[in-house]
């Protein structure tokens, strides 16, 4: 066996070039990282990765700066150009899963500022390629600041390097592959558009992303901000940017395996609640809000919910979730909210996740509590329209199959969008005993039809007597078990066997994916 000493000089040359990439050899640059309070490039790569599964490429790649700096300063100071790709495993060994190997890429922070050089753009495209051919899902973690105007050595061949193929190559792989973004800290302009073409964007709670950064901005004469006022994390939650907000980086690279998980199948050991409980938590009284997540984690495995865009339009939840380990993406009405009823921002959140569902053929589970759309001339002038109408468009287009529970209000135009389009739209649509059915919310359906009766009883007393009379009517027709009698949807069930009924419609389908594109929006 060789020592050290009888190291060949080709081998020792290499392991001594590669010894600049290593974080111990770099005590400065990761210093200034952990002053900030974040972890380095590669420590969230050996976090995300399975044990020894990481294989880099693209290592000794350097900035494009030949013509203004030394070999010897580039090799130190730009190591792998600011870029880290690989392929490594994920989820193989805690999540009982089957193996998934990933492309996993990493804009390096210490290097220039994570900035998307002339070189590493090269990279990154070589990485889409070859993800592109194996099929392998995509983990991005995106922090920079966005494109590097100092690479002097593509000077003379770019004006202002418009033909980089990255963006578009990368959009291409919308629904052909699960592609997540990971930031934490600064994410502007070129970085940002990655995160904001990602399925799922995941971000820390230090976390600022905008289309252009600080200079650009002051460039513009826009003004002069700190990176943390552009587009800070807690806004664009609330916004919709952001999918998914955590404390810190280690907390997203956990996020990222358990949002991957969903897309490698059924896990086969689970943990189920007590589903007894189901029959206790909407309320015998039809005005009172409750808390749909009592309903889905409840319903759900165990620790199986991952929530989606959870600061934005909570009106309607949207979530993966596992039944007896089968994946299913989740949508929900939160009475809590606008009394569940949809409007724009619930629309648009509802119809782009049936996308995401749809692309890798993951069915989809809808618990109705929907009183209806959004209405009044305040939701038109959000385009309520337009906005509303998507769902109905991508419910008409799914390949995947839903699955609706009616918990309780299922009325007009808005329940049908809750049910892919139409109660019969759905593999099985069933109702818990407190469901309601009606074309419109019985209230106004009163005022509406039977207004001119109500105008002419003059006692203001024995008129809300014939309101009340009126409003009963219609409730005993619609209500459940009364409705189920039009076979205007399948079922009424006890609450505790919706598993059964869920798992049943699963387990009746040979369920494909359409890998269709996804809108980032």
């Amino acid at each position: 066996m060789k020592n050290d000493q009888d190291q060949r000089p080709d081998i020792q040359s290499l392991e001594d070039r590669k010894s600049f990439l290593l974080d111990e050899n770099r005590a400065e640059a990761v210093q200034k990282r952990y002053d900030k309070g974040l972890r380095t490039a590669r420590e969230n790569i050996d976090h995300l990765c399975d044990m020894g599964s990481f294989t880099e490429f693209g290592s000794l790649m350097v900035a494009a700066q030949r013509g203004r700096r030394t070999m010897e300063d580039l090799i130190k100071n730009t190591p792998a150009d600011g870029l880290i790709t690989g392929v490594g495993e994920v989820n193989g060994v805690f999540f009982e899963l089957p193996k998934c190997k990933c492309m996993v890429l990493s804009y390096d922070y210490t290097v220039l500022a994570g900035t998307q050089g002339a070189f590493n753009h090269k990279k990154t495209d070589r990485a889409i390629q070859m993800a592109r051919s194996a099929n392998l899902p995509i983990i991005f973690f995106a922090e920079g600041g966005g494109g590097r105007p100092g690479d002097v050595d593509f000077e003379l061949i770019h004006s202002g390097g418009l033909d980089v193929p990255t963006f578009v190559e990368y959009a291409r792989l919308s629904g052909k592959v699960p592609r997540i973004a990971v930031v934490g800290g600064y994410c502007f302009a070129g970085n940002a558009s990655i995160a904001g073409s990602s399925d799922v964007l995941i971000a820390t709670e230090n976390a600022s992303i905008g289309m252009g950064g600080p200079a650009m901005i002051a460039g513009g004469g826009l003004g002069h901000f700190h990176p943390t006022q552009i587009g800070p994390s807690t806004e664009l939650f609330k916004n919709g940017v952001i999918d998914i907000l955590v404390q810190d980086e280690a907390a997203a690279v956990e996020a990222a395996k358990k949002y991957l998980s969903y897309f490698q199948g059924k896990k086969a050991n689970f943990e189920v609640e007590d589903q007894d409980q189901l029959r206790d938590i909407v309320p015998l009284n039809r005005k009172f809000a409750y808390d749909i997540f009592k309903v889905i984690h409840t319903l759900a495995d165990k620790d199986s919910v991952l929530e989606l865009r959870g600061g934005f339009a909570k009106n309607l939840v949207t979530a993966f979730i596992r039944i007896n380990g089968y994946p299913l993406g989740l949508m929900a009405n939160s009475t809590r909210h606008l009394g569940g009823a949809i409007d724009s921002d619930a629309a648009d959140k509802a119809a782009r996740f049936m996308q995401l569902c749809d692309a890798f053929g993951i069915p989809i589970l809808s618990l109705c509590d929907a009183p209806g759309f959004m209405v009044g001339p305040t939701f038109e002038k959000k385009a309520m329209v337009r906005h509303s109408s998507r769902m109905f468009m991508v419910g008409a287009s799914l390949q995947v199959p839903i699955f609706t529970v009616v918990l309780r209000k299922a009325y007009g135009l808005g329940a049908m969008a809750m049910a892919g389009g139409s109660l019969h739209e759905s593999y099985f649509t069933i109702a818990w005993p407190t469901g309601e059915f009606g074309g419109m919310g019985l209230e106004g359906a009163v005022k509406l039809g039977f207004r001119k009766e109500l105008e002419a009883e003059t006692n203001e007393e024995k008129r809300q007597a014939l309101y009340d009379q009126y409003l009963k009517a219609l409730y005993d027709r619609g209500k459940a078990q009364s409705a189920a009698s039009f076979l205007e949807f399948d079922e009424v069930i006890d609450p505790k066997y919706t598993r059964d009924w869920i798992v049943q419609g699963i387990e009746s389908h040979s369920i494909k994916a359409s890998h269709r594109m996804i809108d980032s929006w």
